[in-house]
């Protein structure tokens, strides 16, 4: 072998450059292509808007109609009953995303116990004054107002 072709083969990088390059491809393709996939897979917005894991009791008390949390009452006549709704566990929520649906009338907290900053963690308990045949749902909104979900749900015992 000659001296002039082993100088000529070690300062030689003609084929370095593409190697490199094909690398930083296949790379940059493959960190795209995961970005990609967790939003169109929905993974990326779970994240962002979960809605919160929450367990709730509701104990209905009749003929008590001492008033409520939330504004204003979801009953009218005599026949009317109190519902007791305690935070057993779960994820802690922000009392403002929280609404009671009797699915004619949607209440918001209106201040008392607690205002729409306030967070309901597990020992929590609210109070409304509804019919005795309601079937209620606790209704959570996300931050953008854009989805709901029912954290849960009661129906009222008949008269």
């Amino acid at each position: 072998m000659d001296l002039t072709n082993l100088k000529e083969l070690l300062t030689d990088d003609d084929a370095v450059s593409p190697v490199i390059g094909v690398i930083l491809m296949v790379a940059i393709t493959v960190i795209l292509a995961a970005v990609i996939a967790s939003f169109v897979l929905g993974l990326g917005d779970q994240a962002q808007q979960a809605t919160p894991q929450a367990s709730f009791s509701w104990d209905y008390d009749a003929g008590t109609t001492d008033g409520g949390d939330w504004g204003k009452e979801l009953a009218q006549d005599s026949n009317d009953g109190q519902v007791t709704i305690t935070h057993d566990g779960g994820d802690t929520i922000e009392a403002g995303r929280l609404s009671l649906t009797d699915g004619e009338d949607t209440l918001q907290f209106d201040g008392n116990p607690y205002d729409s900053d306030s967070e309901i963690t597990a020992g929590t308990t609210t109070t409304a004054v509804i019919e005795n045949d309601d079937e209620l749902s606790l209704i959570y909104t996300n931050e953008g107002g854009d989805n709901t979900a029912t954290l849960s749900s009661y129906d009222a015992p008949q008269a």
